[in-house]
């Protein structure tokens, strides 16, 4: 895979360069809520300024379905780019029609331009090979060469990731390399102790890499809606928790596979529960009780792990060399049951070893919650993209960029 710095060796000073970037961020009624994936392209758009290219910075945001949706537009994050950079930034209304082209043929050496939601055209996400293709071509004739920078999009096979690469001549962008680097400590190179924590909703959006990791983890902590479905596999009473009732066969079988195996499986002894969901608009005070996991009353619902279980999770992490967290253990969004997760980055911040917040929601709790995101061994821009590399998975756009 060749890297921006092997680029910039060879001079990039006046030609068009396309950062394929993610800058698919969290909106709320038109405001950037967490600029972090901005922030993490700035070293390579950065570089491409400084060495004098035409940069033509693109990305998808949010789910449109294949046509302009103003709710999705990237004009938020072009803006803050602009912001951050200390620069105007040229903004293209479209992707690859008249006012991308006129964007881009207005560039100067060290100016910077930003085409319009790539999934606003149909072709970035179709299944058809040729329909991708095509427009693989339209964004191509915008550019000389090509730099893949959008680490959270690299699981996807889409036009900008996987067919435009091939295109032109390709080299993965600052962000990636550091991803990529990450992520082989987690896999190639691991230190033990090994600890992952893993939350989020729904188990079976984990079971792949769970299964994977039964075989290379030292110890799993499992939290957040997804414990429900395991407390629930021991025979335990959830009540209207979060519940997968079809995957509990499958978390009954990784559970007797680690105790097989010899890796701890560590869940919850204690959770916040209540009989309502917290309002998350407005943030006003949750009525809730703590009760030991086996005791969940059939009425209520678990929303953060407890006391003891903080106090657990940290003594399993205090000691590790290598820490992998993705996913929030509790609903984090609201401060009553905040209190978990928030116990999970403290214990990553004191612990020793190498610490990795694997991207998506539990980045985003870190940085809510007012962590230095500093002081984090590393953390990731693309929580699906980290997941699907640990379950060993080949990624389109990682692939797209090895030849």
């Amino acid at each position: 895979m060749k890297t921006i710095d092997e680029l910039l060796a060879e001079g990039v000073e006046g030609k068009r360069v396309f950062v394929r970037a993610d800058l698919n961020v969290p909106l709320a009624e038109g405001s950037i809520t967490d600029d972090g994936r901005i922030r993490a392209v700035l070293p390579t758009v950065q570089a491409l300024v400084a060495a004098g290219a035409k940069v033509v910075v693109a990305s998808h945001l949010g789910r449109p379905k294949g046509a302009p949706d103003p709710q999705f537009s990237l004009l938020p994050a072009a803006e803050r780019l602009g912001e951050l950079l200390g620069a105007p930034v040229a903004f293209a209304q479209d992707t690859v029609g008249p006012a991308a082209h006129d964007a881009v043929d207005g560039l100067q050496p060290g100016q910077v331009a930003v085409v319009e939601n790539l999934r606003f055209n149909a072709g970035e996400t179709a299944k058809d090979d040729a329909e991708r293709g095509a427009f693989a071509d339209q964004l191509a004739a915008l550019a000389d060469v090509y730099v893949g920078d959008g680490f959270g999009a690299v699981h996807r096979k889409h036009a900008s990731v996987f067919d435009l690469p091939a295109r032109l001549p390709h080299y993965a962008g600052y962000l990636i390399a550091t991803e990529v680097g990450v992520l082989k400590k987690l896999t190639e190179d691991v230190k033990r102790p090994y600890t992952v924590v893993l939350g989020g909703a729904k188990v079976s959006d984990k079971l792949a890499v769970i299964d994977e990791l039964l075989g290379k983890a030292d110890r799993i902590l499992i939290g957040g809606g997804m414990a429900y479905t395991f407390l629930k596999a021991k025979g335990y009473e959830v009540g209207i928790s979060l519940l997968q009732e079809d995957q509990i066969p499958v978390v009954t079988e990784y559970m007797e596979r680690a105790e097989k195996n010899g890796v701890e499986l560590v869940l919850p002894v204690d959770v916040l529960v209540s009989k309502d969901f917290p309002d998350l608009k407005t943030k006003a005070p949750a009525d809730f009780q703590t009760v030991d996991a086996d005791k969940i009353p059939a009425d209520q619902e678990g929303l953060d792990i407890g006391p003891e279980s903080r106090e657990l999770f940290a003594s399993k992490i205090a000691d590790a060399e290598t820490v992998f967290w993705n996913g929030p253990v509790g609903v984090a969004e609201h401060p009553d049951y905040a209190g978990g997760t928030s116990a999970v980055a403290r214990a990553l911040l004191n612990c020793d070893g190498f610490t990795v917040v694997g991207g998506g929601d539990s980045a985003a709790a870190v940085r809510n919650l007012g962590f230095d995101e500093n002081a984090f061994g590393h953390i990731s821009t693309g929580g699906g993209a980290s997941l699907e590399y640990l379950e060993g998975k080949t990624l389109p756009g990682l692939a797209a960029l090895e030849d």
